[in-house]
């Protein structure tokens, strides 16, 4: 009875203390927080200049691109480069309400130094001059000054509201 005892106290303890010490830890000051800071607002600053060149410089080789056109599928920079060459020739885009928060993750999964933004991105169809006012937001890992992994979260529903689509409650 007494090794039972031992037994469901040392797996007690091995279940509830465990995650306690894996906890992750973040800080939103860090040695290059300023140059992440740079190349998010420098990228921001592109796409609105519609200069998908210095959009692209902005990643590093091999980076990813995650959530651009309503798409769950990953953009290469290459793709990334169509993606927006396309959206610029059709689209103005004008950022307002922006906001940067760098932060350094250290000990979980999403290890690393991030820069997250949000916004409005205010769209106007370059043929028509109709606007649509996006909300979105963005999460950005940093190496070495590059942007290596990028997911962008925006209102889809606007965007497919403004082309027609309709959102139709079920019939009770």
């Amino acid at each position: 009875m007494k090794i039972f005892k031992i037994i469901v106290v040392s797996v007690f303890l091995l279940v509830f203390t465990t995650p306690l010490s894996m906890a992750q830890e973040a800080t939103l000051e860090f040695q290059n927080a300023a140059k992440a800071m740079e190349t998010a607002q420098t990228y921001a600053t592109a796409l609105q200049a519609g200069d998908v060149a210095t959009m692209n410089a902005q990643f590093a080789t091999g980076a990813m691109i995650y959530g651009l056109g309503g798409g769950l599928d990953s953009l290469t920079v290459a793709q990334h480069n169509d993606y927006y060459t396309t959206s610029t020739n059709q689209f103005t885009h004008s950022l307002s309400q922006e906001l940067y928060l760098p932060v350094k993750v250290t000990n979980n999964w999403n290890e690393g130094e991030w820069i997250l933004s949000w916004g409005i991105n205010t769209l106007t169809n370059k043929a028509s001059g109709e606007t649509i006012k996006v909300p979105y937001h963005s999460a950005s890992r940093m190496e070495n000054g590059k942007i290596t992994f990028m997911r962008y979260w925006y209102d889809m529903l606007t965007i497919l509201e403004t082309q027609g689509f309709k959102v139709t409650p079920p019939a009770n």
